[in-house]
């Protein structure tokens, strides 16, 4: 199985931005336990990160024909991008949307996600554990190619 991790803005500032929310943990780190983990697994986990929602909805186009399944954290886009939401919809793969944080414990902003509804499902506030939840999520419930 391959899949698509895609992280959106400032999660390359991980470590960096409020550690007290996001944790200490830097951007490479998090990179390597998601790789390391579905490879464990027997799959493959391609980390892509940008700061801009073009380049997110065209990794996402990307992924057909050629990935099985996507995690996505949208980060700041997750609360306002319906191009996000129309790009996971077009490509019809299984997505899990992550977030580090509980988006629903912060900010009133962060409360509505408008991408989840292109997900399968969403996990928040687990931390970093929350990808690797995702991708066992992806290796149990998705057959490749189906």
């Amino acid at each position: 199985m391959k899949i698509l991790v895609i992280n959106g803005p400032n999660i390359n500032m991980l470590g960096v931005r409020e550690p007290d929310v996001y944790g200490k943990s830097g951007y490479q780190e998090l990179e390597k336990m998601i790789e390391d983990y579905a490879a464990e697994r027997g799959a493959e986990a391609i980390v892509l990160q940008s700061n801009g929602e073009g380049e997110i909805i065209d990794f996402i186009h990307h992924t057909l024909g050629t990935c099985d399944g996507i995690v996505i954290n949208p980060g700041a886009y997750t609360h306002y991008s319906y191009a996000i939401l129309d790009a996971l919809k077009a490509v019809n793969l299984p997505a899990v949307e992550v977030h580090i944080s509980n988006i629903h414990k912060r900010e009133e902003f962060r409360h509505k996600s408008v991408t989840a509804a292109g997900c399968v499902g969403q996990i928040c506030g687990l931390g970093l554990r929350g990808y690797l939840l995702a991708i066992d999520y992806l290796l149990n419930e998705v057959k490749p190619g189906e």
